[in-house]
């Protein structure tokens, strides 16, 4: 699958962060059949169609609906070719404070993807995770690796070379994502705050921008074989050095980590790295539990990649890639934020 065009695609989630972007690039370079952006919220939806009319854009379909509801999924997921699944609780906050919530949402609404992709008939579904959902320690990452060993299993349902594939995309922190420390630090300074609140000094995250996880995630449609993770090479740096880009010389408050908060993030465990292989631009964790993929090669652009080291670890702390405070600054300009000579 080396283009979208002339495919029907269906984005759970679709008015999200990711869906939206997701769906602005796809409408920018492919002529798909229909794309189909399904999501519960109606004022979400008619704000994104105020700026991607049907009119402009006669693929898009503006579809209401809960990954929560399988009838309604089912009957969205007629005639769909690809799904991403990107609809989820998020906040770890939120999922720690109403834990039934995100597991109806996280956990059974991914099932009811699953079931709804397979009798639909639907060629890929590939599933977006987070960082969090390894050795998790709060919720969200619970339920996200539930989601995730559901993804993978899936495959084992469906007969060798027919229907359905499921692979799962995991990435870290979105640079400027709504509810992130980014636009909280912009905030902060613009009401004339002389200080920055600081979780803790030696916290690092892993960084992308939106345009990249986007991006990652077509590559990995094209690339995908059924029941891999793939994981992509991205910089690191600790909040401080966030502090430090977008306002060089603030003074910073250590106020400690919330609950279910980790110091750094992982993204490939040693225990995963017997079964991972490293590529130009991601790593691949191969599925274990999925008897008709056990000794296949995972490729990328006919690659087969390299075993990594035994006990390799993909930590925030870690990474070779890290960015100072000018590299990153120069990162936050390119996402289109103003920042302070």
């Amino acid at each position: 699958m080396s283009s979208l065009d002339n495919k029907s695609i269906l984005v759970t989630g679709g008015t999200g962060s990711f869906g939206r972007k997701f769906i602005e690039t796809v409408l920018q370079r492919y002529k798909p059949a229909r794309l189909v952006i399904y999501s519960r919220d109606e004022f979400k939806q008619y704000e994104m169609e105020q700026a991607l009319s049907r009119s402009e854009y006669p693929c898009l379909r503006y579809f209401i609906g809960d990954v929560r509801d399988l009838p309604r999924l089912k009957r969205a997921l007629n005639g769909i070719d690809i799904v991403i699944h990107a609809a989820a609780l998020k906040h770890v906050p939120v999922a720690e404070y109403n834990p039934s919530e995100a597991i109806k949402t996280n956990v059974i609404g991914s099932e009811y993807v699953i079931e709804a992709s397979i009798d639909a008939g639907v060629e890929r579904v590939l599933a977006l995770s987070t960082d969090k959902a390894v050795n998790p320690v709060n919720l969200y990452g619970a339920t996200k690796l539930c989601a995730d060993k559901l993804f993978i299993a899936a495959n084992n349902l469906v007969p060798a070379g027919q229907g359905t594939i499921f692979s799962v995309v995991r990435y870290g922190n979105v640079l400027g994502s709504r509810g992130s420390v980014l636009p909280l630090f912009l905030r902060l300074l613009k009401e004339g705050h002389t200080e920055l609140p600081i979780t803790d000094p030696n916290m690092t995250r892993f960084w992308l921008s939106l345009q990249d996880g986007v991006d990652f995630v077509i590559r990995c449609l094209a690339d995908m074989q059924g029941g891999e993770t793939c994981v992509p090479k991205i910089p690191t740096s600790t909040i401080v050095t966030l502090a430090e880009a977008i306002r060089p010389g603030i003074a910073t408050r250590h106020v400690g980590i919330r609950v279910g908060e980790k110091l750094h993030e992982m993204m490939v465990t040693a225990e995963d790295s017997s079964n991972t292989v490293e590529f130009d631009d991601r790593y691949i964790i191969k599925p274990t539990g999925v008897v008709k993929y056990e000794n296949r090669d995972y490729l990328v652009n006919g690659n087969p990649g390299a075993a990594v080291e035994p006990g390799f670890v993909y930590s925030s702390d870690t990474a070779k890639d890290r960015l100072d405070a000018p590299a990153l600054r120069r990162k936050v300009l390119d996402l289109g934020f103003e920042l302070d000579a």
